[in-house]
């Protein structure tokens, strides 16, 4: 090991270490981390399946890893790529199963203590609510037709079921709504699947939480976020649910055996992709716009539903206890967008798989609200430990395609994690850290168990140090429900 290689890795910066071009790489890879989590990458996959996405036709200036990257399938979660809209191509799997996927916080003007005496009530509530788990349906019923009009309008439609605000939408990401959805993209299959999902969580990593904003980092910023040490927050972690993984299978399948016809060679069939400009790209396009749209839905239905148990247990209206939306972002999702490289400027699809868009103040995608501090970043930590908002700063662009972390990302497998809790009481453990947590599936709270995860803070800290995001606030959960 020399002072600036590790393990093949060439360290660019403090923050930044570069895999060099071989073989078929048509770009290097780049990994955002500082030692100790270059050392967590460098102990899976992760590294190799940069290098692989490296390999994807039209790929532009690097094939790239956040500090919370870990294997996944076909490229890392907590991978972006970009590919040039002419010559380059689209990945399913370089986008991900659970399209859309993102998350959501919404402030108000509780406080703990005035809040603590009805957590338990609270708890239940959100609970019944917001249904969890790996079947879950929700009390959202879809008339004939009205489906398709999901995917076509995403967080827009809920406002004409009354069930989100204008204000809502304005405090989205693109709106919450992508256009050039096609619903008849959609199979009938994967449509089947998510049509009585609407409102619900989901499984796995999914969660909701109510926090506490314990830190202010940058005040000024937090204020133009309207978020104020000691008031409580609810974050949301969720996605399109089984439609939007149907999606996923459906076009890899598509693609993958399309491959050999159109030339393209790759060293991992997981990366399977088609021209953007191929009836097969526009198809997975127009179907992966769909279920994102699927997935700003939920979140907003989802959001209804956290302002019905908060009415219903404190008595009071949302209006009165402030509970408005901060921002919501995706992180499982592929968009065409304009941005400067060595060439130029050109414009390209930038797939974020597992990462956050981070546009620095004054960018004229960033809400108009928040155009002068920047976009919001919104980084989950697991279940016990703190998560953070950030805004994006403009290494973001320079460096990730405005890009920054998505969360802590995880260093244990669910299979290992599950073992290695074995013979604990993981809700009392939670407990005298003072988090009431409900929960679904036998293995839930032991699959996501926090030495499960990487610290967020020390992930946060690297893309602070890169300059992809800086720290605003800090949120502590005291209120966990999982699915």
């Amino acid at each position: 090991m020399s002072a600036t290689t590790y393990l093949g890795a060439v360290q660019v910066d403090e923050y930044r270490w570069m895999l060099p071009r071989e073989g078929g790489m048509r770009v290097p890879g780049i990994l955002f981390a500082d030692r100790p989590l270059l050392e967590k990458m460098l102990s899976d996959r992760t590294p190799e399946q940069v290098k692989n996405a490296a390999h994807l036709p039209g790929i532009l200036e690097a094939s790239i890893a956040m500090p919370d990257a870990h294997w996944g399938y076909g490229l890392p979660v907590g991978g972006v790529v970009a590919t040039d809209e002419h010559e380059g191509v689209v990945s399913p799997g370089a986008v991900g199963y659970d399209i859309g996927c993102g998350v959501r916080l919404m402030r108000s003007r509780l406080t703990r203590t005035e809040l603590e005496p009805r957590v338990e009530t609270l708890a239940d509530r959100l609970y019944h609510e917001v249904p969890c788990g790996v079947g879950a349906t929700g009390s959202v019923r879809l008339a004939g037709g009205e489906l398709d009009r999901v995917l076509r309008q995403g967080a827009r439609w809920a406002l004409t079921r009354g069930m989100a605000t204008a204000s809502d939408l304005d405090h989205c990401e693109e709106g919450g709504v992508l256009a050039q959805a096609e619903p008849a993209d959609v199979s009938e299959g994967a449509k089947g699947r998510g049509k009585d999902q609407l409102g619900t969580l989901g499984s796995g990593n999914h969660f909701l939480e109510v926090q506490e904003v314990v830190e202010v980092r940058d005040p000024d910023v937090a204020s133009a976020l309207g978020l104020e040490r000691g008031t409580i927050t609810v974050m949301i972690h969720c996605g399109s649910r089984g439609l939007g993984h149907q999606v996923c299978t459906d076009h890899v399948r598509t693609v993958a055996h399309k491959l050999a016809a159109w030339g393209i060679r790759l060293p991992d069939r997981q990366l399977a992709c088609a021209p953007i400009r191929s009836d097969e790209g526009r198809a997975y396009l127009g179907a992966m716009r769909a279920a994102a749209n699927f997935a700003w839905a939920n979140r907003q239905c989802i959001a209804d539903g956290v302002r019905r148990a908060f009415s219903t247990v404190l008595r009071r209206g949302p209006e009165d206890l402030g509970l408005d939306l901060v921002y919501d972002v995706a992180h499982n999702i592929a968009k065409l967008e304009q941005h400067h490289i060595t060439d130029g400027s050109v414009r390209c699809l930038v797939h974020r798989k597992g990462a956050t868009r981070a546009f620095p103040a004054g960018h004229p995608d960033v809400p108009a609200t928040y155009r002068a501090v920047g976009q919001p970043v919104l980084v989950p930590g697991d279940m016990g430990r703190a998560s953070y908002v950030l805004v994006g700063d403009e290494g973001s662009m320079r460096h990730a395609f405005g890009s920054t972390c998505h969360g802590a990302g995880r260093q244990m497998s669910r299979t290992q994690a599950v073992r290695e809790t074995r013979g604990r009481d993981l809700v009392a453990e939670l407990r005298a850290q003072g988090i009431t947590v409900r929960y679904e599936g036998r293995d839930t709270l032991r699959e996501e168990t926090s030495e499960a995860y990487k610290d967020a803070a020390q992930v946060v800290a690297v893309c602070q140090g890169a300059g992809l995001s800086r720290v605003v606030a800090k949120l502590k959960p005291f209120l966990v429900v999982k699915g």
